[in-house]
């Protein structure tokens, strides 16, 4: 019996894990190791070639706030070597903005703090890409940090607010703004766990409980598709018989 492939996935927080996603990596073959990069050694002594993959998750600090969260300038540090290395690589939110600080683009504030259910626009090279699974389909925000496009990488997606909201290097890197992993449990979470935040925004809490109701379903299966493609095509990976034209 072939040996199965092994995600790594590095998560800052308990509450932003794989969601949906850990399912298509199942399906996939995938082992999945956490590696909770805030407690313990963090990230030191991982090496950043030997994983199939590498995951980057979301979390509520900043890129450039080094100083609170030393273990981010660590997984920059290992993100540039991984990247190097040409090793497949996906980041979601703050790990897509940890991967363009790797790459050499500032990460800072953006305009606004965008919660909710919003349209992503695949650029041209997005609708012949996984991206494409996303047109039309309302897709999880919840970020207030933006980046320039790393010098290299195609740029796959925007949004109304946001100019990046996905970029990829060939077919082995690729990295996405919003949330694709995100599941109805863990929306009330992060609604429940964030309610001041949310209000301080002007929001109403249960406003956004029912964009959930009406876009969840449609999310989750539009951010599957678009992972399964996209881990169909890494090198060494067998066709995805689910793949969808």
């Amino acid at each position: 019996m072939s040996q199965s492939r092994i995600a790594l996935v590095l998560r800052h927080a308990e509450q932003i894990h794989l969601g949906n996603l850990e399912q298509v990596l199942l399906e996939h073959g995938y082992t999945i190791r956490y590696v909770d990069t805030l407690a313990g050694d963090g990230v030191r002594g991982i090496d950043p070639a030997e994983a199939d993959l590498l995951v980057v998750l979301g979390g509520e600090m900043g890129v450039y706030e080094t100083d609170l969260f030393p273990v981010l300038a660590d997984e920059i540090d290992l993100l540039a070597d991984r990247l190097a290395a040409r090793r497949p690589i996906f980041g979601v939110c703050l790990g897509a903005q940890l991967m363009a600080s790797a790459l050499g683009s500032p990460v800072y504030r953006g305009p606004s703090n965008e919660i909710g259910y919003r349209l992503v626009e695949p650029t041209e090279a997005g609708q012949d890409s996984p991206l494409r699974h996303v047109d039309g389909i309302p897709m999880m925000q919840w970020h207030s940090d933006t980046f320039d496009l790393p010098a290299g990488t195609t740029r796959l997606a925007g949004s109304a607010a946001y100019g990046n909201e996905a970029y990829a290097i060939d077919d082995w890197a690729l990295a996405v703004q919003f949330h694709p992993e995100l599941t109805a449990a863990m929306h009330e979470t992060w609604l429940t766990s964030s309610d001041a935040e949310v209000r301080a925004e002007g929001l109403d809490p249960d406003a956004l409980r029912q964009e959930r109701a009406q876009h969840s379903d449609a999310m989750q299966r539009a951010s599957s598709a678009m992972f399964s493609e996209w881990l169909s095509a890494l090198p060494g990976a067998a066709a995805d018989p689910r793949r969808t034209p």
